[in-house]
């Protein structure tokens, strides 16, 4: 076995460790550790463009039980990567968090582009998702504060980093419990609005297949499966035509948060906004189809984390 090596990935809700090794033998990626935590960091950014104090403090709490994984695994510091993304991206305040994150575990965090953060979700996604059809595929990585679109067959060959999230969109529309008519379809009008201009940069028309990422796609397809404890063994790999996406962000909307925490399978930090991810899912899904054809998307568990894993992985052979 390799060293090991520490990736953490820090978005707009929450904040992940994955601590891995490659097996020399094979040359895959071997898991130690992972971690999730639902720390909301981008609260409210995309209303005030900062940072709540609070919200930053639970963060750190979130890298000081992290660091402590760290040390117990034996990792350098030379070997850990700090990523943050849409929230830092905006925040103008971002100086005490990322002064913050240096202090506890030696490391600044890299405040990433969209374009860098499409190209390593994109890695991680089509590292472990077997069965795919030959050419191009369309990786989508759904967060809390932006949305990517990557595409490509062996490496990214177009990508776009947009600014609609779960949380973003939950803020800016969907103020009422369940939302209304009204709310969803400026919710709706918004993401067509950031497609529509998405298009222009990355050709949909051309994608073969189409892997969903992250936290709100997973839990579209968990919601789906009908299980009633997570399980990414199910999940990981598995295909939802474009009706049963569509079904699934219906229901999801149309829930009140109180019916939605009655479900086993939906983390409480996303009980507030999986409606609105999944409205983005379900509109991305419908608009591939339609221009491309794929009328299925498949759900990777693996994502930015394992781009991050991988790409440092690289550097300590």
């Amino acid at each position: 076995m390799s060293t090991p090596v520490a990736a953490i990935d820090c978005g707009t809700n929450s904040i992940r460790l994955l601590i891995a090794r490659r097996d020399e033998a094979t040359g895959s990626m071997v898991d130690l550790e992972r971690q999730l935590e639902m720390v909301r960091l981008g609260l409210g950014v995309d209303r005030t463009g900062q940072f709540d104090p609070v919200a930053v403090e639970r963060t750190l709490d979130a890298a000081r039980r992290y660091r402590a994984l760290i040390a117990h695994h034996g990792v350098a510091q030379q070997d850990i990567r700090f990523v943050a993304t849409s929230a830092t991206r905006d925040a103008s305040n971002r100086a005490m968090f990322i002064d913050g994150i240096r202090e506890i575990l030696g490391v600044a965090p890299e405040v990433i582009s969209g374009q860098e953060e499409a190209a390593l979700s994109f890695r991680g996604a089509v590292s472990t998702v077997g069965g795919l059809p030959a050419g191009p595929r369309l990786v989508v990585d759904i967060g809390g504060g932006s949305t990517e679109l990557v595409l490509g067959t062996d490496a990214p060959t177009h990508r776009i980093s947009m600014d609609i999230g779960s949380v973003r969109l939950t803020e800016r529309h969907l103020a009422s419990d369940p939302p209304t008519a009204a709310e969803v379809s400026a919710a709706t009008a918004d993401i067509d609005a950031m497609l529509d201009e998405a298009a222009a940069e990355v050709p949909l028309a051309q994608a073969a297949a189409l892997v969903g990422v992250a936290g709100t796609v997973t839990t579209v397809t968990a919601v789906a499966s009908g299980i009633q404890d997570y399980r990414p063994d199910v999940t990981h790999g598995a295909a939802l035509t474009t009706r049963e996406i569509a079904d699934i962000c219906r229901t999801l909307l149309a829930e009140t948060r109180e019916q939605r925490s009655r479900r086993r399978i939906i983390h409480p930090g996303r009980i507030d906004v999986i409606g609105a991810g999944a409205l983005i899912w379900s509109r991305i899904v419908a608009r591939v189809a339609a221009e491309a054809g794929v009328d299925e998307a498949r759900t990777s568990e693996h994502d930015i984390l394992d781009g991050i894993a991988l790409a440092l992985l690289d550097e300590t052979r």
